[in-house]
């Protein structure tokens, strides 16, 4: 029996990667993209195992058509598709605040929620929400994508309550500082690059594979009895904020003498 994935924002960057390790998993995809001739490239190069479809996340009939087309329920859904929309809140235009919003949250809420019927019919499934480590801590001048991608948070968390009877686990992945996708064009500067690897504790920006094989591994039987769980793949990001941070040797025991 063929078990099929399904991978928006397929074209390029993260999301072709996770096409490629799902495929290398034993999954057929369905590469989904508004990018037309990016996604038709990708399923081109990579055979039959792969079949492009043009879908819009942000539209209801678009996602409801391409589910309808799979042959089959998907084992596995990978809700990948972003777009950013960078700048202070107070010049933010309303409509680049609902053009992250309808992609990055609302895209994940109908593809999902179009995929988990069928999950449910056929007996469960897995979905892999990728939100970011915007997500977890605001960012300055991020425009919606850090509302919107905590949003993914909590949303992965409500349909891992209300599908988990039906056998549909959902998790999330919060990519940090990666090296691929959206934030190519930031690490391109070698000085940037190199303030931003320096934050990171483990002394690497991540890669693509990185986020990949966290995708897929939630998506597998070895993570079976993970849900409603947010992995952050950031090479210790989150975990730093006190990192380095200057203490004083006078301030090494404080407390009553003989406290316990």
């Amino acid at each position: 029996m063929t078990q099929w994935a399904v991978v928006t924002g397929a074209g390029n960057g993260i999301g072709s990667v996770i096409v490629r390790l799902a495929i290398k998993a034993g999954y057929r995809v369905a590469a989904w993209d508004v990018d037309a001739a990016g996604v038709a490239a990708l399923a081109s190069e990579l055979g039959d195992e792969c079949v492009s479809s043009v879908v819009d996340v942000a539209d209801e009939d678009s996602v409801r058509a391409a589910i309808d087309a799979l042959p089959e329920a998907p084992s596995l859904v990978v809700n990948n598709a972003g777009v950013v929309r960078f700048g202070p809140l107070l010049t933010l235009s309303a409509a680049d605040w609902r053009s992250a919003v309808d992609v990055n949250l609302t895209g994940t809420f109908l593809v999902s929620r179009c995929a988990a019927g069928r999950m449910i019919e056929a007996g469960g499934g897995a979905i892999v929400n990728i939100s970011s480590i915007n997500g977890i801590a605001a960012s300055p001048n991020a425009g919606a994508y850090t509302a919107s991608k905590a949003g993914v948070i909590m949303l992965t968390q409500h349909m891992a309550l209300e599908w988990g009877s039906g056998g549909v686990r959902v998790n999330a992945v919060a990519p940090g500082l990666i090296n691929a996708g959206m934030s190519e064009a930031i690490n391109a500067d070698p000085e940037a690059r190199r303030l931003r690897q320096a934050r990171v504790p483990l002394g690497r920006l991540g890669t693509a594979e990185d986020v990949a094989e966290t995708v897929l591994f939630l998506g597998s039987d070895k993570a079976a009895y993970l849900t409603g769980q947010t992995l952050a793949v950031d090479g210790g990001i989150t975990v730093g904020a006190l990192d380095k941070m200057p203490r004083p040797a006078v301030v090494d025991s404080v407390g009553l003498d003989g406290a316990r």
